[in-house]
C-alpha cells in the first residue's frame, strides 16, 4: 500500500472511529472526507500510517501482543509529533497526552492501529 493509500486508510478509519465512539453529534471537521481534508493533514496521516506500518513489520508482526492501550498510545504519539512538525505552537488538544485525551478518541486511536495492522498481516 502506498503512502498515499495508507493515509486515506488512517482518515477513513478516523472517521469511523468518531462515528462509533464520539459521544454525540461529531465537529464537521472531525468526519471531512478525505477529498476535502487539508494538506497538512493529509501529509500527518500518511506519516502516521508509515510510521504504524514500521512498527508492526519491525516487530515481526507480534503488535498483536500489545494491550489495546499500548497500541492506541502509539498511534497518539505519533500524531502529536506530526502535529509539533506542521504547527510552531498546536492547539493544546492537537498534542495532548494520552491520560489527557477524551475515551472517545483513545478508542478512535486504537481503531486506527487496528486498521492499519490488520491490512499487513
Amino acid at each position: 500500500m502506498s503512502q498515499t493509500e495508507g493515509a486515506r486508510l488512517f482518515r477513513e478509519a478516523w472517521i469511523a472511529g468518531v462515528h462509533q465512539h464520539f459521544p454525540g453529534e461529531p465537529k464537521a471537521g472531525y468526519v471531512t472526507p478525505w477529498e476535502d481534508t487539508p494538506q497538512w493533514e493529509r501529509e500527518a496521516a500518511g506519516a502516521v500510517y508509515e510510521q504504524v506500518r514500521q512498527f508492526v513489520e519491525l516487530s515481526g508482526g507480534r503488535t498483536s501482543r500489545l494491550t489495546r492501550e499500548q497500541r492506541g498510545r502509539f498511534v497518539a504519539t505519533c500524531w502529536t509529533a506530526q502535529m509539533f512538525k506542521h504547527f510552531d505552537a498546536p492547539k493544546p488538544g492537537y498534542v495532548a497526552d494520552w491520560t489527557e485525551l477524551p475515551a472517545w478518541q483513545q478508542e478512535t486511536d486504537i481503531d486506527i492501529f487496528d486498521a492499519i495492522e490488520k491490512t499487513l498481516s
